[in-house]
């Protein structure tokens, strides 16, 4: 898609749904989740939540990220089965509500990030020890790891705070048996998504995954996979050169926009954020359009004729009379 059609649609987004023929809506910081007692109906909306707020919205996202989750559940359901049931609408997946495991997981390959809770952030306050693994002196920004490691925050807390494993255990979230399995299928998911990324010229630096468990205690991926939102892409060609020069990596992902925001504000403690100029949403937008069509292989198509809440209302009647 054209950058000039995205510049056309930048005020074409869907901020919020209000279908209140669905059931109870919670709303979570990209997702319009209803309750239908055994499933969920996720509505992908255009926000765009970094630093624990919305910041933005992209247009076309919402469709992206449901997509994308689309191609990668059916490309590692046989690693572990997932929550999908349907896909209705571009922006919308019906999935089988599971007991949520309280924690998100991230896989990281490589030493990066600006968040609080990213390793580059704790390297930098002189953290090594992670309490399942220990970093050496002298890394740099956006170094590769010897070895891919693990890191955990909470998920159902307001913000996000680090844990160790020993934490994670120690304070009852989850039991040794099941932490192991959730480690052990996120490293799993993890190589999967670096392979397919390097078959088509990117590198996953990290992502993160959220699990949930059936009514015999087996663990289900649900909430999204490898999106633009959840995971971090690199150009594969260029990395080696831009890191031996000192240079930031060619991102595709939402990170140029947080090192806006930081260069710009305190993204955690200032009440008012600036307003992000439309051409840095038209560059995301682009951005996220390209790595949807160079990993899934096709072309990026879109309804721009009607409106995006009518046409997922339309797609989504038939739970409106099952209520």
């Amino acid at each position: 898609m054209e950058k000039k059609i995205i510049a056309q649609n930048i005020n074409n987004v869907l901020r919020e749904t209000n279908l209140s023929a669905l059931g109870p809506k919670r709303t979570g910081k990209v997702r319009d989740i209803y309750d239908l007692g055994d499933k969920l109906i996720l509505i992908s909306t255009d926000r765009h939540s970094s630093f624990d707020r919305i910041i933005a919205h992209i247009p076309f996202k919402g469709q992206i990220l449901t997509e994308t989750s689309r191609y990668w559940f059916d490309a590692t359901k046989d690693i572990i089965p997932n929550h999908v049931l349907e896909y209705p609408d571009p922006n919308v997946l019906v999935a089988k509500k599971y007991k949520i495991v309280p924690i998100e997981i991230i896989p990281r390959a490589y030493i990066t990030g600006s968040t609080n809770t990213s390793l580059w952030t704790h390297y930098q306050k002189g953290k090594r020890d992670f309490g399942n693994f220990i970093l050496p002196e002298g890394l740099r920004k956006n170094e590769k790891l010897k070895e891919t490691v693990l890191t955990f925050t909470t998920k159902l807390e307001e913000h996000d705070r680090s844990l160790t494993p020993k934490e994670i255990v120690d304070e009852g979230l989850l039991t040794t048996d099941i932490l192991k399995k959730v480690s052990d299928t996120s490293l799993a998911l993890f190589k999967r998504g670096q392979e397919i990324s390097a078959d088509r010229g990117f590198i996953m630096v990290d992502t993160k995954y959220e699990f949930g468990l059936d009514e015999n205690n087996n663990l289900v991926l649900i909430d999204e996979i490898h999106t633009p939102d959840s995971a971090r892409w690199w150009m594969l060609k260029s990395y080696e050169e831009r890191f031996n020069n000192g240079e930031e990596p060619e991102y595709f992902d939402k990170e140029f926009l947080r090192l806006w925001f930081k260069g710009k504000c305190d993204p955690y403690k200032d009440k008012v954020l600036p307003e992000v100029p439309p051409d840095m949403i038209v560059e995301l937008a682009s951005r996220y359009i390209e790595i949807y069509e160079k990993m899934l292989g096709r072309k990026f198509e879109a309804n721009i004729q009607e409106p995006i809440e009518q046409r997922i209302k339309n797609s989504l009647k038939k739970y409106e009379i099952q209520r």
